[in-house]
C-alpha cells in the first residue's frame, strides 16, 4: 500500500496521475483549487481533496497540517503555470505584466520549495519515498522557447531537484525531475493512446507515456537514482 500526495491534480496529466497511478488499498491526498472529478471514482482507491491555491504563501503548511503528520511514499508536483498569452501568435515578453511574472515565479519555483519542505517530515517516515518534479523541455538548454519566466521557472525547478535530490539521499529518498514536451491533455486518459497519435502524428505526448515513466521511477528499487528525464515528443520542434 502507497500513500500519494498530487498537485495541480483536478485536471490534465495530474488528474491522470491520480486516477492511474494508485492502485486498490492505495490512499491518494489530491491537491487542487477546484473539487477534481476524480474525488467520484469508486475503484478501492482512497482519495483526499485538500482545496489548495498554491499562490499563497501559507499554502505548504495547511496542506501539511491536513495530513496531519501521516507518512507519504509518493509526493508528485505537477504544478506550471505560465504566461496569459504565451502561447498566442502575438506573444511579446516586454509586454508581461510584472505581477503575473511574480506569480509565475512563485507558483512554479517558491510553492515547490516549500511544499517539499512542509512534507519531507512525512516522506522520512517512508520505507521507499519518491519525489516526482514535473518539468518542461522549456527549462533545458536549447530551445526555442520565449516565454522567459516560465521557461526560467522550469529552469529553477531542475535546480531545485538536484539540490533537494542531495539533502535527502540520506534518507533514501529518491527525487526525479520529468521534463517533458507539449502533452496531449485535451484528449482524456480513458480515450487511450491511438487518437493521440492519430490526431498529432508525433508532435505531442499521450498521458499514458508520462505516467508510464512515473510507474517506472516509483517500481524501481532504493538502489537505482534516476535523476532526470527528457521526453520531448519526437516531432517536437522546441526541443
Amino acid at each position: 500500500m502507497r500513500n500519494f500526495i498530487i498537485f495541480g491534480a483536478s485536471k490534465g496529466l495530474g488528474e491522470a496521475f491520480v486516477k492511474a497511478l494508485p492502485v486498490p488499498g492505495d490512499q491518494v491526498w489530491v491537491v487542487s483549487r477546484t473539487y477534481p472529478d476524480s474525488m467520484k471514482l469508486e475503484d478501492g482507491v482512497q482519495r483526499t481533496w485538500i482545496e489548495a491555491d498554491l499562490a499563497k504563501p501559507d499554502a505548504a503548511g495547511r496542506i501539511a497540517e491536513s495530513l496531519n503528520g501521516v507518512t507519504l511514499d509518493v509526493f508528485i508536483y505537477n504544478v506550471g503555470v505560465w504566461e496569459s498569452k504565451g502561447f498566442s501568435d502575438d506573444y511579446d515578453f516586454e509586454q508581461d505584466d510584472p505581477a503575473e511574472i511574480a506569480s509565475i515565479i512563485n507558483i512554479n519555483v517558491t510553492s515547490a520549495i516549500t511544499c517539499i519542505q512542509k512534507l519531507l517530515p512525512n516522506l522520512k517516515q517512508s520505507a521507499h519515498a519518491n519525489i516526482i518534479l514535473i518539468g518542461s523541455t522549456a527549462g533545458l538548454d536549447h530551445n526555442d522557447y520565449t516565454q522567459v519566466s516560465f521557461a526560467a521557472s522550469k529552469f529553477g525547478l531542475r535546480g531545485i531537484a538536484n539540490a533537494i535530490r542531495e539533502h535527502v539521499k540520506p534518507y533514501g529518498i529518491g527525487v526525479t525531475i520529468i521534463n517533458p514536451g507539449e502533452i496531449a491533455t485535451q484528449i482524456p486518459l480513458e480515450a487511450g493512446v491511438e487518437p493521440v497519435l492519430s490526431a498529432y502524428n508525433g508532435t505531442q505526448i499521450p498521458l499514458q507515456d508520462i505516467v508510464s515513466l512515473v510507474q517506472c521511477v516509483m517500481n524501481l528499487s532504493k538502489a537505482s537514482c534516476v535523476k532526470e528525464i527528457n521526453i520531448p515528443a519526437m516531432l517536437d520542434t522546441n526541443a
